[in-house]
């Protein structure tokens, strides 16, 4: 079934998108308009937010992050799955291409999750594109991949080229500075490191990455570990947050013991981020996510066109 069957080119694709990363991507690629579903995720562009909402988290999703890992712990210990499908909606919606993921089954909707919902169609099976990016090439392969199911493989390239083209400007405007130390925190409590792309658009935006692993998935650290490694900056921005909700988490930072012994803290090089909206959503934005660090790494040279909205210094 995850194979599926493309539907003629004669007819006007229907897609559902149930992962945010893909409905920009789809929206790059000029399909918005193919869109008639998507998940509550989805958020941008602003206009997909008029369309059908078919996912819902089975918890509250408010609170912090150490509240929201105790909740989704019960839901995964209990053998529940983190999301629901609603699938009458989805089917009453006659899809041609469903995109979900593959990635992390606590982030969005799974592939297992589509799967079940539509085990019990009796008629032509959608295309189901699963996306599954550990990497910035991945990204792109991802970005190839949904082109491909949308007969957009033009559309792909030039989307990919581009955001190529604003990565190598990056790292060309910052090439010859010093490169600090960085740590990226992807969540509070339990304390998580950036892995997967962040390592790569780090680099990019002129730092040197630590505790993350490019190519390997955000993985638990510990507060030792943060602390030997010594950042000299220090950027947070938790999966799923805004950057309100990252301010407001970084309270659960200062609880740590001798957090304001920390090179970082103490030079006042400590910044809260948008991980919802950038980061932590792998598509077309992730070139911003790189322009983001940039101005945070290197004020020098590069202005902070998006400071107060994407990110902010936090006070010590």
């Amino acid at each position: 079934m995850t194979n599926g069957t493309t539907p003629s080119s004669a007819t006007a694709k229907r897609v559902v998108s149930l992962i945010a990363s893909a409905t920009e991507i789809v929206a790059a690629l000029g399909h918005a308009h193919a869109l008639v579903g998507r998940s509550h995720e989805c958020d941008f562009p602003r206009d997909v937010e008029r369309l059908p909402v078919l996912t819902a988290p089975r918890f509250e999703v408010s609170g912090t992050s150490e509240e929201i890992d105790g909740k989704v712990r019960a839901l995964v210990d209990g053998g529940l799955s983190v999301y629901r499908v609603d699938e009458e909606a989805l089917r009453a919606l006659r899809p041609d291409v469903i995109v979900t993921q593959d990635h992390c089954d606590v982030c969005a909707v799974s592939l297992s999750d589509v799967e079940a919902a539509i085990c019990a169609w009796t008629e032509a099976p959608a295309r189901i594109v699963s996306l599954k990016p550990d990497s910035l090439a991945d990204v792109y392969a991802d970005i190839a991949r949904v082109a491909d199911a949308l007969e957009a493989i033009t559309a792909g390239k030039a989307l990919i080229a581009a955001m190529k083209a604003r990565f190598a400007a990056v790292a060309a405007r910052v090439m010859s500075a010093r490169r600090p130390r960085v740590a990226f925190i992807e969540w509070s409590k339990p304390l998580m490191a950036g892995g997967n792309w962040m390592p790569t658009l780090i680099e990019i935006a002129g730092g040197e990455n630590l505790l993350g692993s490019a190519g390997r998935p955000s993985g638990v650290t510990t507060w030792d570990a943060l602390r030997e490694a010594a950042p000299e900056v220090i950027v947070v921005a938790p999966c799923g947050f805004t950057l309100a909700q990252t301010v407001s988490d970084v309270a659960l930072l200062r609880a740590y013991p001798g957090w304001g012994d920390l090179t970082a803290v103490r030079a006042g090089e400590v910044y809260a981020c948008d991980g919802n909206s950038y980061f932590n959503r792998p598509g077309p934005r992730l070139a911003d996510s790189a322009e983001i660090l940039a101005e945070i790494l290197h004020p020098a040279l590069v202005p902070p066109a998006h400071e107060g909205t994407a990110w902010r210094r936090l006070a010590s």
